[in-house]
This record gives structure tokens, sequence and C-alpha cells, in this order.
């Protein structure tokens, strides 16, 4: 491995550690953890005990949470996810270090400062790159100041099902133009059991804590930055074949910008480092000891100016810089000293975006949007000619690529070219339709193009595939918006024609490989909702369709049609809320991708939330999660290998769960 450097961020003269999220003289205003951006809505959900940030998103019938073990829930946003879900913590991509993604990067999410979530579909800005399947956009915000110069929280709090325990708090001190703040929490769970009692494999401890600070000079200058660090430890997964005994995760940040002509520009620096291990030995007994090193490593760099040219029209453009690093490697045998696999062999990513894009009112009532953006991306696997096993059996992942695929070009560069055009026109009062048409090209992450995880036995190989293509989507959307006094809703239909599509399947000595093939997805989507005095119902559904144009079958993954229904109270501060999940039954599945557990059948669960006052500055949150303990789990849950609970298809969901907690406010 060569020396990856990490970068030293240089904060300032005074050395204090600056803020992450918005300009610091900016008013700070109390923020739900889930809202409407770009074109999603979410429901609002109260601010209670959850495993990680990234499960309030369950309530979104267009996202699909797949569950491994207690944490690393992995999104997936209309039928889509792994490497075509994007995810910006506070405007910067943090990349998971675990090649089977039991770290995705929505498990960087804090739980010590609870984030806004944002879920994004379509490609209406291109300065984060180019939406391919979805978009989470989490955002913290700056500490808010009453009448003092001191603020700061204290949250304590446990859930039954699993013992699972959670302390977090903050403080912060100086004023709205100039403040810093320090932050930590602790989580903690056992194994959880299931709506039948059975024990399913989750327990998990997650410690953090951080230091962001901010300054805004009278000139409205700004410095923001953040240094944070994150431990997991002793994390077990029911849908692996190991666990993570140890996971840790380092993030600096530097954000400065200025008021400049008639707008401002804003330079975004970045560094991230994950380190990561699996093994099947510290946390089971297993037949074959195994255990895995991998480690990511990314630096960014982002300038963006944002004008306004006239009343109508505004404009920005972008330039934004980023390298990665992956590598991994398997070891075995009776001392754990063999090497058995380099799983990513030492890949190198770099990654030049250009973007321009621009707002033009037509009319007062006709809106015109438009961009597009260039990607060069380079990679390159460092250590494919390095052996691994022994003897007759030595072998290296440039070896395996030739022999899987026939391919000896490992070096690649892709030139995508990204691009979009949006549409409203509000035809009448409280009514608009929204027209998205756009093309989004992705290139094939590390894991797609350079997996080298190698075996005795070809059902356990998982080979990238170098000469894989880049993906090109292009989707069209129409969206119809309305309010009718207390009444709202927006239905959208879109599809998603894939050229190129990335598929994970089989070939035919039951290999797990990559391939190119052409996609479609076709979905449609509904969100009605209503308020009176202290009352809001609302409702969400959504189904999608995929298919393999190339075999004209189902494409994996694919979640069937999801509805969830919410009824919330509230009054002088009290809430109270109940929300129905449902979800049909999925027959149409890939088995031959082994990717799909099975068929799945239908559920419905019903959650209960509530907040209480209970004094100035306290307040007690609480929920009840599957109130009547049934036994479940997403279609696109992982395959369960638990050996202690053979008859799950998938990593079932938690039984009934009461989650309480109390929190102080200054």
């Amino acid at each position: 491995m060569k020396a990856v450097h990490r970068l030293t961020l240089v904060w300032l003269a005074g050395g204090v550690a600056l803020p992450l999220v918005s300009v610091a003289g900016e008013p700070a205003t109390a923020l739900p953890l889930i809202q409407v951006t770009g074109d999603r809505w979410q429901s609002p959900a109260s601010e209670v005990l959850v495993p990680e940030p990234v499960a309030r998103l369950a309530g979104d019938a267009s996202v699909s949470l797949s569950r491994m073990g207690g944490r690393g829930l992995d999104p997936i946003i209309r039928g889509q996810g792994r490497d075509r879900v994007d995810v910006l913590l506070d405007g910067i991509r943090v990349e998971g270090a675990c090649p089977n993604r039991m770290d995705p990067a929505t498990s960087r999410l804090s739980s010590a400062l609870t984030p806004l979530l944002d879920v994004r579909t379509t490609n209406q800005t291109l300065r984060w790159g180019p939406i391919s399947g979805g978009q989470i956009m989490a955002t913290t915000a700056a500490p808010r100041f009453a009448d003092g110069v001191f603020t700061g929280h204290l949250t304590a709090g446990g859930s039954d099902n699993g013992s699972g325990s959670i302390i977090n708090g903050s403080a912060a001190l100086g004023n709205e133009r100039s403040w810093v703040r320090l932050a930590g929490g602790h989580d903690k769970a056992d194994d959880y059991d299931d709506g039948d009692g059975n024990q399913i494999r989750s327990a998990f401890t997650n410690r953090e804590g951080r230091l962001d600070a901010g300054w805004t000079a009278d000139n409205g200058f700004y410095l923001q930055g953040l240094l944070r660090r994150q431990q997991e430890r002793d994390v077990k997964y029911a849908g692996s074949g190991m666990d993570a005994p140890k996971t840790d995760t380092d993030i600096a940040r530097l954000t400065l910008g200025s008021p400049v002509g008639s707008g401002d520009w804003e330079l975004v620096a970045w560094q991230a480092d994950v380190d990561h291990r699996m093994d099947s030995v510290s946390l089971r007994t297993s037949g074959m000891a195994m255990v895995t090193d991998s480690q990511t490593r990314t630096q960014g760099l982002r300038l963006t100016l944002d004008q306004t040219a006239s009343a109508q029209t505004g404009w920005a453009t972008g330039l934004d810089l980023e390298r990665n690093n992956w590598e991994a490697e398997r070891f075995g045998g009776d001392d754990l000293a063999m090497l058995t696999s380099v799983i990513w062999p030492d890949v190198d990513r770099d990654r030049v975006g250009l973007f321009a894009e621009a707002s033009h009112r037509l009319t007062r009532h006709w809106q015109l949007g438009g961009g597009v953006r260039y990607d060069r991306v380079e990679m390159s696997p460092d250590s494919a000619d390095k052996p691994f096993g022994m003897g007759m059996m030595s072998n290296s992942a440039a070896a395996i690529y030739q022999q899987v695929y026939g391919t000896t070009e490992l070096e690649q560069t892709d030139h995508n070219i990204s691009a979009f055009l949006d549409s409203r026109w509000q035809f009448k009062p409280g009514h608009a339709l929204e027209v998205t048409a756009s093309r989004s090209v992705r290139s094939p992450g590390v894991t797609e193009r350079y997996l080298a995880s190698w075996s005795m036995m070809p059902a356990k190989r998982w080979v990238g595939n170098p000469a894989l293509d880049t993906e090109k989507h292009h989707k069209l959307e129409l969206a119809l918006e309305g309010r009718e006094g207390a009444l709202s809703w927006r239905p959208a239909i879109w599809v998603d024609q894939v050229e190129d599509f990335i598929l994970r399947t089989r070939n035919a000595d039951q290999v797990s490989v990559y391939r190119n093939v052409d996609a479609r997805l076709l979905g449609a989507e509904a969100e009605v909702s209503w308020h009176h005095g202290p009352w809001q119902l609302a409702s969400t559904l959504a189904t999608v369709r995929g298919t393999n144009r190339d075999s004209n079958s189902a494409l994996p993954q694919i979640p069937p049609l999801q509805f969830s229904q919410t009824l919330d109270w509230h009054n002088q501060g009290h809430q109270l809320g109940i929300e129905w999940q449902l979800a049909r039954r999925q027959d149409r599945v890939d088995l031959g991708s082994g990717q799909d557990a099975d068929t799945s059948p239908g559920y419905g669960v019903i959650n209960l939330t509530g907040l209480h006052p209970l004094m100035e500055g306290l307040s007690l949150t609480w929920a009840v999660d599957n109130l009547f303990d049934k036994t479940w789990a997403p279609h696109v849950s992982r395959a369960n290998t638990d050996p202690f609970n053979p008859e799950a298809i998938r990593v079932h969901e938690p039984g009934r769960t009461l989650r309480a907690a109390l929190t102080a406010r200054w």
C-alpha cells in the first residue's frame, strides 16, 4: 500500500475549529427532523430514540431501508440503492470502508446533534453531482442563542427491546455571529427480539465527539468548520457471515465565503478517513476464521459562485475536486496471518467536476431552470498484481479480472456529461405543474469495478468488472402540486430509461459478477395532507417497477407498493402521533442474481409517538414501534445468515419496542 497522506486543514490563526453548517451570522431556527426540500415531502417525526438517524426516513413511501443488523441501515430510493444513492453530510461526501456495506454513508449521520434530512429524487441542481437514484442531504443546525451567551441540551433515554440506551448532549458559547460548540453522544444496544421472540444479531455500541464553531464579519465574510470523531464497536450482523468489532471515522471540514456582486461565493475543503475491521471470530463462533481490514480516505474541495442577474434570473457555477482511496485485505488461516484476498486493491479515484446552471422566470406564473455538469473520473487499482494465497492457489486481483472477464485494461477514465431542464407552471393560484427532464451519468463504484473477493468455492466469489461502462440515466418526471384550504396534494409519475445499468448477478459458475444491461424503471407517487386546528392527516404512496430490458425480467431489489398513513395531534406543546406503514407482497424478483432472498409477503405495522413538555426546558419523548408485535422484514433487507435463527428468510425487524427519552434544553 502506498502512503496516504492525511490532509491537515488550517482552520485559522487562533487554531479554533469552525462550524459545519449555516452562516454563523444568520439566525438559527429549530429544524424538524425531516422536512420538504427539492421535490420530496417528508412527514415530521418526534425527536425520539432511534438506533440511527436514517431510520426516520422509514415513513417515506419512496424510501426503503435494507437491514443487515442493528446499525448500517442502507437506503434504497425509488428502487435504487448503494452507489446510486448519494449521501451528503452538510454538503460533503463520506465514503464507507466496508466492501459488504456494513457502514453505508448514512451510518455517519450524527446521533449527538440530530440532523435535518432531505430526500431528493430529481435533478434540480447539479452542484452536488447528478442524481441517478436519489440524494440524502443531512444538515446540522447552528446553535440558537435566545437571550444569553450559553445554550445546549442533554438527552438520556432507553428502549426495552434490546436494552438500548442513549445519552448525548451539546454546549455552545457565543452569539449568532461568533460561537463555539462541543457535542458528544454514546448509544448502545444488545440483540433485539423479533415479533416471534427470536433473538436477532444486532448489538452495537456507537459513540462520537465533535467540535464546531463559527464567525461572521461585519462585511458578511464567514468562516465555518468542524472536527468530528466517531467510534463504532462490536457491531453484530444477522445478514452477514462476519461482524464489525471496530470502525473509526475522522472528519474535518473548513468553509469560507463572502458576499460578492449580486450574490456570494463559497469554498469548502474536507477530509474524511474511515478505518474498518470485520471478522468471524471476535463476536461469534465460526468454522472458518477470517478477518478483513479495510480503509477509505476522502479529500475534497468545492468552490461555488451564486449570482442574481435580475429579479427574474439567477445563475450559479462551480468547480469541485475529490480524491478517494480504498484498500481492503482479507486474512485467514489458523493464526489469521495468510493473505487470502486483496478485496479492494489500493484503488484510487480522482474526480474533477464543473457545473453551471440558471433559472429564469419567463412570466409571472412560468419558470424555467436548467444546468449542465461535466465530470472527469480516473480510477486505478494500484495493488492489483499483489499476490495472495499460497503455492498452486496463489492468485492476484489482476489475474481474477482476466479469468472472469477476460480483461487486462485496469485503469479507467470516464468523461461524464449530465444535464437537466425543469419547468414549473402555476396555472392557477395554489396549483402548479412541474416537468423535469434530466440525464445523469454515473461512473461504476469501487466495488462494482474492482472488488476481488476470492474463494475455493465459486458461489462465494465476488468479482468487480474493470471493463464496465458508465451508467446513463434518462429521466422524465411530471408532478402536480395543489392546495385548497387545509388540503394539499402532490401526485407524480416518472420514468427512468437507463443505458448500461450496472447489474450485479451470477454467472454460469455462480460467481457474483457485474455486467451492463439496458433497464427501465417506472414509478408513481402520491402525497396528500390535511390539517384542521390541532389535527394533521397525511398519506404517502409509492410504487416502482424495474425491468431488465435485455432479458425482459425483473431487476433485483425493487420494493413493492408501499403506503404510509399518519395522524398527528398538537396542542400547547404536546404531540401525539400514530403511523400505519403498509407494503404489498413482492413477487417480481430476480432470484438468479443472488440479490433477492426470495419473494416477500406484505405487512402492516402501526407505530405510536408522543412528546410532552414537563416544565420549562424539560420534555419527555416516547415511541412504541410495531405496536402489535408483528414479525416482518422489508423486501430489500439482507438475507438472514444467522445460524441461530435459520427460519428467517430476511433479517427481521424488531418486535414491539418501547422507547423513551428525557431532554433538557437551556
